[in-house]
């Protein structure tokens, strides 16, 4: 039996996705779950810091600075330093993924608000808008794009990244992949590698749609008039 149909005998074995805990619909439901909850965590710390940076024009140097800095971190580096200060479990790689989440949500909501067209604010506080009202009726709608799009960004290459919960004793699709190394099972190993790409590229395609639909009516119609235009 070759490698290929050592995984994808795996992948499709009965064993594989009946319902035991360790089966895969139990450990890729984990899997998103910590995928979810580190995106959501840095969600919280992202927009609110890259809407201020953004509305006010003030520390956009830090912006790239932080991105840049946060990507070099290895990320296998940082699960391990945090596995030694606070033990074994989920608490050191959803810090780990929170870091690595964290910059694409800054710099998309930074992009999606400092893109905003001045004369377009200039307007809207004319018409006496607040702070508030300027944020849900402008922003918001004319920002969200490049915020989904920053999401969308930060999941995938959680996602990527979650599989190393399990080093540090935590669950998801890890626990497949580092069982598979420890008993040299192929078909395991490969198995979990495909079918955690068949997750990325479902969730990239459900964030391109949001995104899509988040893309102002107006702004779509532009684009299509000046491709069709470029076209010509």
């Amino acid at each position: 039996m070759n490698v290929i149909e050592e995984t994808f005998s795996w992948l499709f074995a009965a064993n594989t996705w009946s319902p035991t805990g360790e089966d895969l619909v139990s450990r890729s439901l984990e899997h998103l779950w910590y995928s979810s909850l580190a995106v959501a965590i840095a969600a919280l710390i992202a927009i609110p810091s890259g809407w201020c940076i953004g509305h006010t024009k003030k520390f956009s140097g830090l912006i790239i600075g932080i991105t840049g800095a946060a990507r070099a971190l290895p990320t296998l580096g940082l699960i391990t330093l945090f596995g030694l200060l606070v033990g074994i479990g989920l608490v050191a790689p959803m810090i780990a993924l929170v870091i690595l989440a964290i910059p694409s949500i800054l710099a998309g909501t930074y992009s999606g608000i400092s893109a905003i067209n001045p004369a377009v604010l200039d307007a809207a506080r004319a018409q006496g808008l607040t702070t508030g009202q300027l944020i849900w009726r402008v922003h918001l709608p004319l920002g969200l794009s490049m915020l989904v799009g920053g999401l969308r960004s930060a999941s995938i290459q959680v996602m990527s990244t979650a599989i190393l919960a399990a080093y540090v004793g935590a669950g998801g699709l890890g626990r497949f992949i580092f069982l598979g190394i420890n008993t040299q099972n192929t078909g395991m190993l490969l198995g979990t590698s495909v079918w955690i790409m068949v997750l990325v590229v479902v969730i990239d395609a459900l964030f391109a749609t949001a995104q899509r639909l988040a893309t102002p009516v107006g702004v779509r119609m532009l684009g299509a008039s000046r491709a069709a235009t470029q076209r010509v």
